[in-house]
Formats: structure tokens, C-alpha cells, sequence
């Protein structure tokens, strides 16, 4: 028999049994990496993430035997549904055991608690901002996880997730480039040559995370601009652009953040991370002093590299922005010595950019699936 409860988010212990689960289904998984638990609690908690603003969301877990063998969460994104004029819920989150009745229990309260609310499609793993990584991971199982910028998940996920009949709704993927076979035509350097002697553009860099977070603003208005015709996109408050910044840098080398302006307006930007993976399945999910220090060690040790978020304003692509910005990610490859990087999670729907890194030796390699459910 399973039982499904809900998440009291005011009890600790209650929240404890919520985050715990995974740390457990995937104990010396070498794929994994585990959140931070305080990055997880932080979604729970009502009083200290921008989302629930303007949006509301509730937890629950399954158990059996007296176990927890499943979670997740149910989200009413308002904002989303107002600038979309959709009545979606989404769900996040999503941990199981290999058990369809455990999967069929959780998504029954799901279902009802959007039924509930007037909601009439359910459609995830989407959660709370645009950094919290989409979908269930569908290839790549072999590949580690790069850092928390995407899921993982065991492959038994998307079968029990079609056996209940979701469908799928859009797909992204990431894209593995070897410092070895990433080569851009001579022609792409001479148009973003032109393009920095004409000054029309020009790339900025940060010395250090006090510059990058003024120009949160900034960012804030060139994420609106470019990604308005996204598959997930709802404008940025300037609250989610703050959290999502704070996060973005904390463990991040200044000198990897790119932002392309055009007189000192933000239009482009390629955002680039050391993958700190092994520090952080090493720190098992808890910020201690030690976990610190290796992060810190891992993150001019590591040979790889993590681009999450690479785009252009559409009024400056193809008056060569998308020239400069292509010849700034090979910098940023081969500038700190790194032989490997991950572009993360390219939707299906970007059509030129997945062909742009395919011709240069960009090779698609790992797929996570967003799906849906009319309710």
C-alpha cells in the first residue's frame, strides 16, 4: 500500500524527509551529483524564493512500509500563466523508486491538486526559474551530470512516466565540445574582427563578481529580449534576475562570464562555469568549511567546462553578434586550458544554434525530455 502525504514546509524534520530521498536512490551513483541540501530547502521555503511571489507550489512524498520511496512537487506557476494565457501546472522534483505504483500515486495527487486549482495540462520536470534545468534525462545515462545545471535520473523514469501516459512536449539537448575538434571557420573570425574594429559591438569582462552583479539590471532585460520566444520563457521580475544572479556566480570564475553590449547596452552574453562535479559529489550536499576549500581547489583543477546560457538579442543576429559571440565561446574554450566543455541544454526549437555546433564539432550527447499531460 502506498500512501502519498504532503509536506508540511513550516517542519523541519517534514522538509528533511523531502530532500533526504534522493541522497539515498542514488547513494554511489558515479553519474549523480547532489544538490546542496540548503539550495533545495531554499525552494520549500515560501518566505525566501522569489517564485512564490507570484506563484504558488506544495510537496508531498510516498511512502510505504513506512519509507519514503517517492517524491514531488506540484507547481502553479501564475506569472507563466498569465503571460502565456495557459491554465498549466507543472510538476518538479520528481524521484522515484522503480515501482508504477508509487509513480501512479504521486501523479494522482498531482492531477487532483491542479484539477483543484482549474489547471487543465500538467507538464514537467519544469520547476521554479530558468536555472533549475529541464525535463527527465532520456540519453546520455553514461555521462555524469553537469553539476546541478540539469537532472539525472535512472532510465526507468521515462518508461514509468509514458506507461502513464504522458507525451512528450520538447526536448533539450546538450552538447559535448572537444577542445581537440572545435574549430571555427577563418570566415566566422574575420567577421567578429570587423565587427570589434567597426565598434558597433563589443565583448565586456569582469574581474570580479561585485562588477557582474551590476549589471544584474542589464542581464535582467537582454534575458527578457532574447529568449521571448522560447518554449519556457516568462519574463524575468527583478527579484528572480537578483536570486537567479546570486546563485549563477557563487561559483563562478569571473572570467568566464561574457556580456556582449552595444553602447553599454547588454544584447548578447555566453556565461561559462567551471564544472565543480567531483567537488560536489565529494561534499554530499552539505556546505561544510572542507567543502568549501575543495570547491574552490576543483573549480582551477578541473579540465571542464560548463556554458550555461549563450545568446543574442535578435536584432543583432546576422549583423555579426552571432560571429562574435561563436569566436568568444572557442576564447573561452581554449583560454583557461580546459579540453572539454558542455553546452547545456539546447531546446529542440533552437534549430540554427544546434546546426552552428554541430559544424564545428559540437556533438549532441545528452537529451532530457520535457513531457505533458492534458487533465
Amino acid at each position: 500500500m502506498v500512501a502519498v502525504e504532503q509536506i508540511n514546509v513550516k517542519d523541519r524534520r517534514d522538509v528533511a524527509r523531502f530532500i533526504d530521498f534522493p541522497y539515498r536512490l542514488y547513494a554511489g551513483h558515479p553519474q549523480w551529483v547532489p544538490p546542496f541540501r540548503a539550495d533545495i530547502r531554499t525552494m520549500l521555503n515560501r518566505d525566501k524564493h522569489p517564485y512564490y511571489e507570484h506563484s504558488d507550489a506544495d510537496f508531498f512524498v510516498a511512502v510505504q512500509n513506512g519509507s519514503v520511496v517517492g517524491r514531488i512537487a506540484a507547481l502553479e506557476n501564475r506569472g507563466y500563466n498569465r503571460y502565456r494565457g495557459a491554465s498549466t501546472a507543472n510538476f518538479y522534483l520528481f524521484e522515484t523508486v522503480d515501482d508504477i505504483d508509487v509513480v501512479r500515486a504521486l501523479f494522482d495527487r498531482v492531477i487532483a491538486w491542479a484539477r483543484e486549482r482549474g489547471l487543465n495540462r500538467l507538464v514537467g520536470p519544469k520547476g521554479f526559474g530558468s536555472l533549475d534545468g529541464y525535463g527527465v534525462l532520456v540519453d546520455g545515462y553514461e555521462h555524469r551530470q553537469m553539476m546541478t545545471m540539469m537532472n539525472y535520473n535512472y532510465a526507468y523514469y521515462p518508461v514509468l512516466l509514458e506507461s502513464l501516459g504522458f507525451e512528450k512536449e520538447v526536448d533539450f539537448v546538450s552538447c559535448y565540445i572537444g577542445v581537440d575538434v572545435f574549430k571555427l571557420p577563418e570566415r566566422i573570425h574575420r567577421i567578429a574582427q570587423r565587427v570589434m574594429e567597426r565598434g558597433s559591438l563589443e565583448v565586456k569582462r569582469f574581474a570580479n563578481r561585485r562588477e557582474i552583479r551590476a549589471w544584474t539590471e542589464r542581464i535582467r532585460q537582454a534575458y527578457n529580449r532574447t529568449f521571448v520566444s522560447n518554449w519556457e520563457f516568462q519574463p524575468l521580475t527583478a527579484r528572480e534576475a537578483q536570486f537567479m544572479m546570486d546563485n549563477a556566480i557563487a561559483l563562478s570564475d569571473p572570467g568566464l562570464i561574457k556580456i556582449i553590449v552595444h553602447d553599454e547596452e547588454m544584447v548578447g552574453f555566453l556565461f561559462g562555469f567551471p564544472d565543480v562535479s567531483a567537488a560536489l559529489q565529494r561534499a554530499k550536499g552539505r556546505m561544510t568549511p572542507w567543502a568549501l576549500v575543495d570547491l574552490l581547489v576543483e573549480m582551477r583543477r578541473t579540465r571542464w567546462l560548463a556554458l550555461n546560457g549563450a545568446g543574442l538579442v535578435p536584432d543583432f543576429q546576422g549583423v555579426g553578434g552571432n560571429a562574435l559571440l561563436y569566436a568568444e565561446m572557442e576564447n573561452t574554450i581554449r583560454g583557461r586550458d580546459f579540453r572539454h566543455a558542455d553546452l547545456t541544454q539546447v531546446a529542440e526549437t533552437a534549430v540554427q544554434m544546434r546546426h552552428d555546433l554541430e559544424s564545428v564539432g559540437g556533438r549532441m550527447y545528452k537529451n532530457h525530455r520535457v513531457y505533458r499531460m492534458a487533465l
